[in-house]
């Protein structure tokens, strides 16, 4: 029998439902902030768990270093809820043209703000010690868009003419923030 996938995802037969279908475990383990941005985001969506195919959710735990960054993304197909569970963390997200205006807020323990779909956004630890916070999405395979990645890390390279023209900047400058990202040496 041809497995039928619904989302780009196989759909068991109903008999073959198990619970482990619908279970992940480790949420409660902190995720590693050693990295150049000093968070972590652990995820918990149809890939982690089969039986949220079609469901229309998902779940992270983002884990933040003292001043780590959530670097400003984007969530194409989900609009994000978070939560703050410890720490202090300044959040926002900006409007779509010709605005462009950003919105901001700090975030205490339990605090929640909403990130509309589609938005470019960022959670940033104003704190001296770790943050943590949990968000709900909109989908069961929200993907992100993490900017400066896309921009200056695509695979081949975006063009320095392209890049130097809509930052308005050197080339110079571009070769430097490709380097950053690994994929131009």
């Amino acid at each position: 029998m041809m497995a039928v996938l619904v989302n780009g995802f196989v759909c068991k037969e109903p008999k073959q439902v198990q619970a482990d279908d619908f279970f992940f475990t480790g949420l409660d383990k902190p995720g590693n902030t050693n990295n150049k941005v000093g968070s972590n985001v652990t995820q918990v969506n149809v890939a982690q768990i089969a039986g949220l195919n079609t469901l229309g959710v998902s779940l992270v735990r983002i884990d933040y270093a003292p001043y780590g960054l959530n670097a400003p993304h984007t969530h194409p197909r989900a609009t994000e809820i978070l939560t703050v569970l410890e720490g202090t963390l300044y959040v926002g997200f900006v409007t779509s043209n010709p605005d462009n205006r950003l919105i901001t807020k700090i975030l205490q323990k339990g605090d929640v703000f909403v990130f509309p779909i589609n938005l470019i956004h960022f959670q940033f630890n104003i704190g001296h010690t770790n943050a943590i916070a949990i968000a709900g999405l909109s989908s069961q395979n929200p993907g992100t868009i993490t900017i400066a990645n896309a921009v200056f890390g695509s695979n081949p390279p975006i063009s320095d003419d392209v890049l130097a023209k809509a930052f308005q900047v050197d080339k110079k400058i571009i070769d430097y923030l490709q380097s950053q990202f690994g994929m131009k040496n």
